[in-house]
């Protein structure tokens, strides 16, 4: 539709390249709210991951190819944050479910030094569970771009706060009730970042955090 207002959060696509709204300014259209900042903060994971595992040297990115911001990460912001950080990427595509067993079984004949995941996309986020048995089997450091593949077991994560987005939904739906156009309604982009760190992972493939990392976590589980 083009006349009912919609209110968007979660979008990890830049909404201006995706045709939402004209700009973040000034949308013009019936869409307003919320976009995550989502593969911009590829060579930020990079760069703690590289922090929390002095040793890590090759990465292997597994991601979903027809999320167009993973293949933003992967191709735009990744690469230049490697170079600089003295880290080879290792990009691993999975197209259906069926996909990560082969992924997997690559995976063992490589033997990387982390795991790298973005966030983004149903076949990735549904399969994070998978991933983060997968790497603690394999006693594999991996960093994610969404929270719950830490809650199952992955080691770390940093990304906007999600929660603190959907909270904010409520002050674009009180605003439009009250009359409030969405195309006056600048698009916003979060404030609020967050860095998880599971610590019983790291007990579990023998990795010590550093000091300095964990000082810096806004969530640990233990």
């Amino acid at each position: 539709t083009s006349t009912i207002a919609i209110v968007m959060v979660g979008e990890g696509t830049d909404p201006v390249e995706a045709c939402h709204v004209e700009s973040l300014a000034r949308p013009a259209g019936n869409i307003t709210g919320i976009t995550n900042i989502g593969g911009e903060l590829g060579g930020k994971r990079l760069e703690m991951f590289k922090e929390t595992v002095p040793k890590l040297a090759r990465v292997a990115v597994v991601y979903d190819p027809a999320i167009p911001v993973s293949v933003r990460e992967v191709k735009d912001f990744l690469p230049a944050a490697a170079r600089a950080l003295g880290l080879t990427i290792q990009p691993w595509e999975v197209r259906a479910a069926d996909g990560f067993e082969r992924v997997f079984a690559a995976l063992n004949k490589e033997r990387p030094n982390g795991l790298y995941v973005p966030g983004g996309g149903s076949l990735i986020n549904t399969n994070s569970k998978r991933m983060a048995n997968f790497a603690l089997k394999s006693r594999l450091p991996s960093m994610y771009g969404r929270r719950e593949a830490v809650d199952a077991g992955g080691l770390m994560q940093y990304g906007a706060d999600l929660a603190d987005s959907y909270r904010r939904v409520a002050y674009f739906v009180d605003r439009i009730l009250k009359g409030a156009k969405p195309a006056e309604l600048p698009v916003e982009q979060p404030t609020k970042f967050e860095l998880v760190i599971n610590l019983k992972t790291a007990k579990q493939i023998g990795l010590t955090i550093p000091p300095n990392v964990l000082a810096r976590a806004d969530k640990v589980i233990k």
